[in-house]
């Protein structure tokens, strides 16, 4: 190898580093969305109308990037968490009504995904899903508040990486590629009401209210454990800039994984007649084609390990949005005796999402239903976080670009014409 060409490698090696440096919360974030409701709802979405909800999958790849970077970007510069900057700058009112769009959102999620998780449990060792969701929930608050939210990420992010399976099944169940082609880039959107919720669950399923919080959190918590200096003027624009590099990644791996889950499902259970999901067992059926007869047992990881990272998220983002909001100590990284409160508000929204379990809803309905909350509950805190991060006095001069405020917009737009349309229609 000659001088020109070692230098070219070299380069390239310290470009790719940089790269992987840059990686952290918004690659976790993007991975804790592919949570047990939204498997259960792209799967639901690509089994009820085949390849029709593809454009959806690819469409909100920059409309959830710009609503996840504008919070990271809050994180960074105002060294705090979204509920923090709204209890200074805003009135109390418009702070708490954030703070019960968040809880309701993440109780309903909580209960779904420990349902689903439940479910998974049940398929894998006979054991009745009713039975399990105790043990679950009580398992995830130890490794909560005994162990380490990062444990729990080292371990269980592994087991999410089964998702990727969706890919290989894609092209392995031999769609016609000519429709999904024309599915994703000239999509034929329906009016009817049942289309229009899959829609607003699609949406909801992806760009999130818990992730909203969690990202603007997870980003003050994650510079003050590398003990980086959150904030300092002249460190703001290269945070920023990793910041994008690191959201734009997780977002679109997130999405990447949601479009094929929709396309295997539409090549497989659709093609098939199976339109409506009812169980995990029907559900899994769509890996059959890259896992055989251990599709149910591959389907069961992912959504185990999906349920173990998205569960403490959506309970932990509900804790920092309260602590926040009345100035307690909190965190993830503290031991419960320094931050007791933080880590009762996650024991309130552990217990009371595993308390709507028992009220025997279906695991998989609960798992769409959770997703449609989301998407209904989404479009107010998006105008929310447009406003703080365009506010002086929040982002002196980081606040939004044209194209930012464009992407945030068209979420907010979106999502409420699809829930005002779904609310509308016959």
């Amino acid at each position: 190898m000659n001088g020109t060409a070692a230098g070219r490698f070299l380069a390239r090696a310290n470009s790719a580093r940089r790269f992987f440096r840059d990686l952290g919360p918004g690659l976790i974030t993007g991975a804790a969305d592919d949570d047990p409701s939204g498997i259960a709802t792209y799967s639901s979405a690509g089994a009820s109308f085949g390849f029709g909800m593809l454009w959806a999958a690819l469409f909100t790849i920059p409309l959830m990037s710009a609503v996840q970077l504008m919070c990271a970007r809050i994180g960074l510069v105002s060294r705090r968490g979204l509920a923090s900057v709204l209890r200074r700058h805003y009135s109390s009112r418009l702070l708490w009504f954030a703070c019960l769009l968040l809880l309701v959102a993440n109780v309903v999620n909580v209960a779904a995904d420990l349902g689903g998780m439940a479910e998974a449990v049940e398929l894998l060792t006979g054991m009745p899903s009713l039975w399990l969701i105790l043990p679950i929930t009580a398992l995830v608050l130890s490794l909560l508040i005994f162990g380490s939210y990062r444990v729990i990420v080292r371990i269980f992010k592994w087991l999410t990486l089964v998702l990727f399976a969706y890919v290989g099944a894609g092209f392995l169940s031999h769609p016609d590629w000519t429709r999904v082609l024309e599915a994703t880039f000239l999509p034929r959107i329906s009016f009817d009401r049942s289309y229009l919720m899959m829609l607003v669950a699609v949406l909801g399923t992806t760009i999130s209210p818990y992730l909203f919080f969690w990202q603007a959190a997870h980003e003050v918590e994650d510079q003050k454990a590398s003990g980086r200096e959150v904030g300092r003027a002249t460190t703001i624009p290269e945070e920023l800039r990793k910041a994008r590099t690191d959201v734009l990644t997780g977002m679109s791996i997130s999405n990447v994984i949601a479009y094929f889950i929709i396309l295997t499902t539409g090549a497989t259970l659709h093609a098939a007649g199976q339109r409506d999901i009812q169980t995990a067992r029907q559900a899994a059926q769509a890996l059959r084609p890259i896992a055989g007869e251990l599709a149910e047992e591959l389907f069961c990881v992912g959504l185990i390990g999906a349920g173990f990272l998205g569960i403490p998220i959506l309970a932990g983002s509900a804790a920092y949005a309260v602590a926040e909001a009345g100035a307690w100590r909190r965190g993830i990284a503290r031991r419960p005796r320094i931050a007791k409160k933080f880590y009762a508000v996650i024991v309130v929204a552990m217990v009371g999402g595993m308390v709507i379990d028992y009220a025997g809803v279906n695991a998989i309905r609960m798992l769409f239903w959770a997703a449609l909350v989301n998407g209904v509950l989404a479009p107010p805190l998006i105008a929310i976080i447009l406003h703080v991060s365009n506010n002086r006095l929040v982002m002196g001069e980081h606040t939004n670009g044209r194209l930012l405020n464009l992407l945030g917009i068209a979420a907010a737009v979106l999502m409420t014409a699809a829930a005002l349309g779904m609310f509308l229609a016959k």
